[in-house]
């Protein structure tokens, strides 16, 4: 039974837009090539970090929700692990309250949207 997931990554503050997109890519290509589904991306672009994290206070923030199989996630933390140019990581199981609540922000991001137009 797939399971439904969000991870947030942090990318090195030194990266290129195109180094960037690539780590992106990468990651979102090993939740698929395993059998996931991605959902929804948002990009949160470059933030301040709340402490130093090898002596860097910024990085590039990154979400992914998707459903997956719970092995996949070993798979996927292995490899942000692996990767010099993630600083920090975080991948947790959605309940269906929290699955309800992402649905509403996502309803809420693209309402907005749509009036700004």
């Amino acid at each position: 039974m797939k399971n439904q997931y969000e991870t947030v990554f942090i990318s090195t503050p030194v990266l290129s837009e195109g180094q960037i997109k690539e780590a992106v890519s990468k990651f979102r290509d090993i939740i698929v090539s395993n059998g996931g589904e991605v959902i929804h991306e948002e990009d949160w672009g470059l933030r301040k970090l709340a402490y130093p994290i090898q002596k860097k206070s910024t990085g590039f923030y990154h979400l992914i929700e998707f459903k997956a199989d719970p092995e996949l996630i070993q798979t996927l933390e292995t490899q942000y692990r692996r990767d010099e140019r993630i600083i920090r990581f975080l991948t947790f199981k959605m309940d269906k309250y929290a699955a309800e609540y992402s649905e509403k922000r996502k309803n809420n991001i693209k309402a907005k949207t749509e009036k700004e137009k």
